[in-house]
């Protein structure tokens, strides 16, 4: 087993009784389209992916990881609501949606293809749907350093992202903290919360 598969294999030990996020409630309170549908993308344990479903979303999960694909299919092998698919960003089949989730998923999207992806992600949401999500910035201690590649953001170039939403939350994280794993690292995130307008 490879370095990389073990930290995941951490990763997901330490996250799978996690409950969901609390911005994940965020969808039912700000969704204002008529499409309960909803995508996680890099979904890992499938947290959020139960929330939305028990509040009748059908939701699509994926992830590029084996190990959490596995986890899902099992989990929520008896939910017709939820859907799980193994894929990256770049190569999944974004629905018509009224809801996506990328909680530091979009970190290692391809830098390569990170404006085509963000456009898949945004042609697949409705006008009134919501999005969740973040990105890492210049100065996160894994931009450019992280065993995989990454996509670090400037503050413009994210806020550049959202010209067709009305932005409900705006939050930029720059400071040392701990890892899921416990180890120091210094984050430099931007979360959003939006609503696409046109």
């Amino acid at each position: 087993m490879d370095q990389n598969t073990q930290i995941w294999r951490k990763f997901y030990k330490k996250s799978i009784t996690k409950p969901h996020l609390p911005r994940t409630e965020c969808v039912v309170e700000l969704n204002e389209s008529d499409c309960y549908v909803a995508i996680d993308c890099g979904c890992g344990t499938g947290s959020d992916i139960a929330h939305l479903a028990s509040q009748g979303y059908q939701t699509h999960g994926f992830d590029i990881n084996t190990d959490a694909i596995s986890i899902c299919t099992q989990r929520f092998k008896n939910e017709p609501l939820v859907t799980i698919s193994q894929a990256a960003f770049e190569n999944f089949e974004y629905p018509t949606t009224g809801a996506i989730l990328a909680y530091s998923s979009l970190f290692f999207a391809e830098p390569d293809c990170f404006s085509k992806t963000w456009l898949s992600i945004t042609s697949s949401l409705v006008i009134g749907g919501v999005f969740i999500g973040d990105f890492m910035g210049e100065q996160d201690s894994w931009a450019g350093t992280y065993r995989t590649s990454t996509a670090p953001l400037t503050k413009h170039q994210v806020t550049e992202l959202f010209v067709n939403f009305e932005i409900i939350n705006f939050y930029e994280r720059k400071e040392f903290g701990k890892t899921s794993l416990g180890k120091i690292k210094k984050w430099h995130t931007f979360s959003v919360i939006a609503v696409k307008r046109s």
